[in-house]
Formats: C-alpha cells, structure tokens, sequence
C-alpha cells in the first residue's frame, strides 16, 4: 500500500491540471510562454503519475484496467474481472 500522502498528492495534482487545462491550451496556442511559466508547476499534465485505484502502487500499473500486475493477478485468479482468466499449461 502506498503512503496516503502520496496517494492525496496525486488527487491534488489531478484537480489542478484539471483546472489548468483551459487556460494552459489558450496560452499555448496563443504562444505566450511567458504567461505559461507564470502557472503553477502542478498544473502541467506531466507532472501526473498514473497509480493503482486500490493499492496506489505506481509501478506495474496495467492501463487497460487501471490496477497494478499485483492486484490484477490476484482479481482473475478470484475471478472478479469479467473475460479474464490465469493461463496455465
């Protein structure tokens, strides 16, 4: 499990890009670079990490589902992912 602060962090950054994101595309557009350093640095969409919904690892982070390879393992071993299942040979 990660650290609730990092996993708070990374709402918080979501919610400013969010935000941000109107103005950050007309400035762009605009080509008014000085005005876009003036934005805070978390607003810029890069700056977010994608993370696990249940645990908040964020590595091994598998995009189609939204979980870490952890997790995912663990749920279509329980069979809780609908069309997913453990090969094995």
């Amino acid at each position: 499990m990660a650290k609730e602060s990092m996993k708070a962090r990374e709402v918080k950054r979501a919610k400013l890009v969010a935000k941000y994101a109107e103005k950050r595309a007309q400035l762009k557009k605009e080509g008014n670079y000085d005005a876009l350093q003036a934005l805070p640095k978390n607003a810029s969409p890069v700056r977010l990490h994608n993370r696990c919904k249940i645990t908040g690892r964020p590595k091994g982070y598998v995009r189609q589902f939204g979980i870490s390879r952890i997790q995912l393992r663990e749920m279509a071993s329980a069979g809780l992912i609908p069309g997913l299942k453990k090969a094995s040979w």
